[in-house]
């Protein structure tokens, strides 16, 4: 795909919960090589849209394509495999095992063992592609065979978007990922989206540090009570309009042809 081709579109999305309508129409363009911002205040419909982007939930109506060709997900391993990579708020990462584990964790690398019989996990291995794979994405871990237990919150967060930005073929999706970190560690996870751009990568970024979206993206979508009520530049936006127009007291339903 070249910067600024549709890598993801959604076409009139819906989705109920009995009378509860949590999406209504929701409509956008992802190109490559773009981040979009998506705000909107609890209840807006956010996480219910990430769900449907990234596999998890079946829309009721409407159709989302990638590439071009229209997808229906069975499952969230369906995205994952087709290069949708999505970062959920609790990481996803194991404490337990090594930052290199958990970089391929369900990817992992194996030795086939002597006469075709079942091999072994090829941990060096693993351990040398992590730490080159980070580095790429400018993610400095002090070593990839080091317990991710070990590593500070700032830094567990870089590794878990390392990984997606790794993996990402085609399109990253990130749920609040400056949550609950200073700022030097805030920036570098946003120096991170900044180079997944620069791949070429379409990042969807969602957030309530309207701060960080103003910083990294280039448009935003704003959803209200399950609608969204406008996808402009994100040079069209301040913090005060930003704000205004996700709480309603900005009145406002203009849509951005693209």
């Amino acid at each position: 795909m070249a910067i600024g081709d549709v890598l993801y579109e959604a076409k009139n999305i819906s989705k109920k919960y009995g009378s509860v309508v949590a999406l209504d129409g929701a409509s956008f363009k992802l190109h490559a090589g773009e981040v979009i911002g998506l705000v909107g205040d609890n209840g807006a419909g956010k996480s219910t849209l990430v769900k449907i982007l990234s596999g998890a939930y079946t829309p009721d109506s409407g159709s989302l394509f990638l590439d071009g060709e229209q997808r229906v997900w069975t499952s969230p391993r369906e995205v994952l495999d087709a290069g949708v990579e999505t970062l959920y708020q609790d990481s996803g990462l194991a404490p337990h095992l090594s930052v290199s584990q958990n970089v391929f964790l369900g990817r992992e690398k194996v030795v086939k063992g002597f006469f075709g019989k079942l091999g072994f996990v090829a941990k060096k291995q693993m351990e040398h592609e992590a730490h080159r794979d980070l580095e790429e994405v400018g993610i400095a871990v002090p070593a990839s065979d080091r317990s991710v237990s070990q590593l500070s919150g700032g830094q567990r967060q870089a590794v878990a978007i390392g990984r997606a930005v790794a993996w990402a073929r085609k399109v990253i999706i990130l749920d609040e990922p400056t949550n609950h970190l200073g700022a030097r560690q805030a920036s570098e996870v946003l120096q991170i989206v900044k180079n997944a751009k620069k791949k070429g990568l379409g990042v969807i970024f969602i957030s309530h540090t309207l701060p960080h979206v103003l910083e990294v993206t280039d448009r935003i979508i704003v959803l209200r009570l399950g609608k969204i009520v406008k996808i402009a530049p994100t040079s069209e936006f301040t913090g005060d309009t930003l704000v205004g127009t996700i709480t309603g007291t900005i009145q406002t339903l203009k849509l951005e042809g693209d």
